[in-house]
């Protein structure tokens, strides 16, 4: 059987990326953005978690992913309060009607 390594984890990771990229560039409403952008900073966490794993004595990645779940929860609300407010003048959040809020 073989053992999990740093290499699993970085696939992992870049999978998570790469899905966050595409869920940022294909969906339309507002929401889909916000969950693309998550799962973006979710990937970055894991690579600075598991290259801490595999450096032995160091802490600093894991110090930073802790700081990274800290500015995604505070851009997750105030993105949320955007959109809310996008809501509430245009009654959608498709994000291609955001022109309509000029003038």
């Amino acid at each position: 059987m073989t053992s999990i390594g740093l290499q699993h984890y970085l696939l992992l990771a870049a999978a998570l990326f790469c899905l966050g990229i595409l869920t940022m560039t294909l969906k339309r409403n507002a929401i889909g953005i916000l969950i693309g952008v998550e799962l973006i900073l979710n990937a970055a966490n894991l690579n600075l978690v598991a290259f801490t794993r595999y450096r032995t004595g160091a802490i600093d990645g894991q110090i930073v992913a802790v700081f990274i779940i800290l500015l995604a929860a505070a851009e997750a609300a105030i993105a949320i309060a955007i959109f809310m407010n996008f809501y509430n003048s245009l009654a959608t959040i498709d994000v291609d009607r955001a022109d309509q809020l000029q003038g």
